[in-house]
């Protein structure tokens, strides 16, 4: 059945729903303080009324945007900008019409205009400059299509129904303790027995709409008056009924509770608050597959139907984050469902959660005009290394020609019943703009993702291992995503990899030989000092580096280090030796890494030698065997990307070469000069692997209100583990300040609970003073990107309570 002939009309109503019966309760959340300075004297003059910068006590500005209508509703977070360039992210006002932010940087004091920012970027209807040498798409090198298509229809009939238990039906903590309503369209097979279980989230998108006017709202929740709810969990039934006709139970719930107060009512954009939507929607379907619960007709849609140990999520855009977090959240249950698949589409990643032991797929679109950072490359990044002993196999696929929002009909104008629009907004664009040759139609755009949804499920719930090279990096495609380019970068269970190095670090293992020099970096823009590396991606902008970008809840926390490496002639080289108890290399199916031309280079190529003891070597030359050195396309920001992709050598291509006796691997330039971005060189063997719940204990940092004192002092704070570590647990800690009359340094630091611990202290300077202050001052501090340990509850707060007299 296609989706995209003409627009569907759906009447609120029309499918059998059920009534509100009782309401079910959640924790409130106690409403978040902002930080931030006291105004203490008149504001910058300004050229335009819609703007003031206002100095603030201690130094600093706090700068105001005021909007005449509400903020467009993004998933990315969105930033203030003086003349052009972005000073962080902003604090929304819940009508949506205000933007804040405290900064020290001293460019807003001679600020002559404020604009909104996203990703680091003004947006502009313009095309920007062009950077010299960018190069036109490139045809890809001929790949194999998988034997069967994961978008073919089953042999099952699918049974369609809904539910709906009102619009304010639950509260949600983390939207503190406001309402959400619990409502779902469900697909469902025509057979017996209990069925997998695939749940989609939808992500973030206008709440609300007027259907005379045709204006959306996503201030109010329920929705005000004359105007009725955005039904985006809708927008997925291409893959949800190929899903339903393999033999899968589909359940799309609709968010728009969290989606009208995330913004300004959460610690952290809405993910907690997705997550417990989630995991709501999972018990009341637990209750009801077993003939539980006081929802009947629940009972007799679900009654029986329903595996609840078998669960695959997806998670659209800021959906994206809150299915990991829903898998946080399950993961630290005593009696956890089993979630056994997670698909971020798309995805925000405001905070850096991992989630390793969990098959993980994350999908970013090239042309995303929304999240233009990709920034749930993060997922992939931070999961990669955070279990030594990993279970489960994750992936990153990056797809070219599409944009955000078109894998939801309901965000596809002409066939979406409410406003929609294209979140690509420089249509001119040579290789985004929708008259780009690359560019996908939406209907291309949604058979793709079809394609990629339904393959993954059923891959990894379904154990249909034809679709395994969709995934892992080898290059397979699928004949229903038609003229798509996907690429595809994969990491095998620990189990399946024999890691020859990281290049996270440069142990004596790895050496830089002949003309060559190298180093790790990490990060972007000089913003992670304490880690001691420097930056990669030094002349990029962070809509440019999905692997290094900032993260919103963690701009100090260094990301992706890797080997930054440069040549200047076919001498310079990186060679990385065996370990003597692990030379046989006979087992694996190919030698593997992640490569990227470093930003600086225009064309390059290297040489990969393999080398056993006894001398005899072959050699590989990385443009036969993978796209990788092959520069993105792009002529302005937030395009081109520089993205690290898979450099894949079968081992059966190595001719000559004793495979149970290796020595090393040397890459080599094999052009005259160049630099490369070099990650993750290890032996693999292709397998999805398995899921393995509550192998980890979880970490959550503690909340604490201390004085502030009269000069500098400390406030020291806590880690926790829900179990005892066996392995030492390294935790990524960030305050987060702004303004100079912030009390405490915006910066992070790693914490280290040693093995057979449950917990570790760190401490936080505060800059006490004498001179009083208009009340207590807040602070989040943000647990992220973990090892050996997942992350529970990892936002809390530092509140510093000031002590002098304001009599005084």
């Amino acid at each position: 059945m296609s989706l995209f002939p003409r627009a569907r009309e759906r009447a609120r109503g029309s499918a059998p729903r059920t009534a509100l019966r009782s309401a079910v309760a959640g924790v409130a959340l106690v409403s978040a303080l902002v930080a931030g300075g006291t105004a203490y004297a008149a504001p910058v003059p300004s050229p335009s009324k819609d703007w003031t910068i206002e100095p603030v006590r201690g130094g600093g500005h706090r700068v105001t945007l005021r909007l005449d209508e509400p903020l467009p509703v993004r998933d990315a977070a969105p930033e203030l900008a003086v003349d052009g360039v972005s000073l962080g992210a902003a604090q929304e006002s819940p009508d949506g019409k205000t933007l804040t932010l405290v900064t020290t940087d001293p460019r807003a004091a001679r600020a002559t205009s404020v604009q909104v920012a996203w990703n680091g970027e003004v947006p502009t209807e313009t095309e920007a400059p062009a950077r010299k040498g960018a190069p036109a798409p490139a045809a890809p090198k001929k790949k194999k299509p998988v034997p069967a298509d994961p978008a073919t229809p089953g042999k099952d009939r699918v049974l369609k129904t809904s539910y709906d238990l009102g619009d304010t039906a639950v509260t949600l903590s983390g939207i503190g303790g406001r309402p959400a309503e619990i409502r779902a369209d469900v697909f469902l097979p025509d057979r017996p027995g209990r069925r997998p279980l695939v749940l989609f989230l939808h992500g973030r998108h206008s709440a609300c709409y007027n259907p005379t006017t045709r204006q959306t709202s996503n201030s109010q929740w329920p929705c005000p008056e004359g105007q009725r709810p955005i039904d985006s969990f809708t927008g997925y039934e291409g893959p949800a009924r190929v899903l339903a006709s393999h033999g899968y139970a589909v359940v799309s719930i609709s968010a728009n509770g969290v989606n009208a107060t995330d913004n300004p009512f959460s610690e952290d954009r809405g993910a907690l608050a997705r997550g417990e939507l989630v995991m709501k929607h999972l018990d009341l379907l637990d209750a009801a597959t077993h003939g539980k619960g006081g929802e009947k007709a629940l009972i007799d849609i679900f009654k029986n139907r329903l595996d609840m140990n078998d669960i695959g999520l997806m998670g659209h855009s800021r959906g994206g984050e809150g299915v990991v977090k829903a898998a946080l959240l399950n993961d630290g249950r005593k009696h956890p469902y089993g979630i056994k698949a997670v698909l971020p589409l798309a995805p925000t990643d405001f905070a850096r959660a991992t989630l390793p032991n969990i098959p993980m797929s994350v999908l970013l679109p090239y042309c995303d005009g929304d999240v233009s950072n990709q920034q749930g490359q993060h997922f992939y990044d931070d999961t990669r290394y955070a279990d030594p002993k990993e279970r489960a196999f994750m992936s990153s696929l990056m797809v070219m020609g599409v944009n955000h929002n078109f894998f939801n009909t309901e965000w596809t104008p002409g066939v979406a019943v409410a406003p929609a629009s294209d979140d690509w907004s420089r249509q001119t664009d040579p290789v985004c703009g929708n008259t780009a040759p690359s560019r996908l139609t939406p209907a291309e755009q949604y058979a793709v993702g079809t394609a990629y949804i339904s393959g993954f499920f059923r891959l990894v719930q379904g154990g249909e291992k034809a679709f395994l090279p969709l995934f892992d990096g080898s290059g397979g495609t699928a004949a229903s995503a038609g003229r798509a380019i996907v690429h595809g970068v994969a990491r095998p269970p620990a189990s399946k990899r024999l890691d020859v190095a990281t290049f996270t670090t440069l142990p004596d293992s790895v050496k830089i030989e002949g003309s060559a020099t190298g180093g790790i970096c990490a990060g972007m823009n000089n913003g992670s000092p304490q880690s001691g590396l420097p930056s990669c991606a030094t002349t990029l902008t962070t809509a440019q580096a999905p692997s290094w970008t900032p993260a919103t809840y963690g701009p100090n926390v260094p990301s992706t280090p890797v080997l930054r490496f440069f040549w200047t002639d076919t001498t310079g080289a990186v060679r990385a030796t065996l370990p003597k108890n692990a030379r046989n290399v006979s087992g694996y199916d190919a030698l593997t890494f992640r490569a990227a031309l470093d930003e600086g280079s225009s064309s390059g190529d290297l040489a990969v030698t393999v080398t056993d003891r006894a001398g005899r070597s072959a050699t590989v030359k990385v443009s036969d065997v993978s796209e990788a050195l092959t520069p993105f396309p792009g002529t302005a920001s937030p395009l081109p990307k520089t993205w690290l992709r898979t450099v894949r050598i079968p081992l059966d291509s190595l001719k000559r070469v004793d495979l149970k006796n290796l020595l090393d691997v040397r890459i080599a330039g094999a052009s005259a000069a160049g630099g490369a971005y070099l990650a993750d060189l290890a032996f693999t063997n292709a397998d999805e692997g398995r899921t393995r719940t509550g192998g980890l204990p979880q970490v959550s940092v503690e909340s604490l209100t201390v004085p502030e004192g009269d000069g500098p002092g400390i406030a020291t704070m806590t880690l926790r583990l829900s179990s005892r570590a066996k392995e030492p647990v390294r935790v990524q800690v960030q305050t987060l300040a702004s303004g100079a009359a912030a009390v405490v340094t915006q910066a992070a630091q790693e914490v280290v609970i040693p093995a057979g611990k449950t917990s570790a202290t760190f401490q936080v300077p505060v800059r006490g003073d004498t001179t009083p202050a208009s009340g207590p001052q807040s602070y989040q501090v943000v647990a992220s990107v973990p090892v050996n340990a997942v992350v529970g509850a990892g936002f809390a707060r530092l509140v510093v309570i000031d002590d002098d007299d304001q009599a005084a």
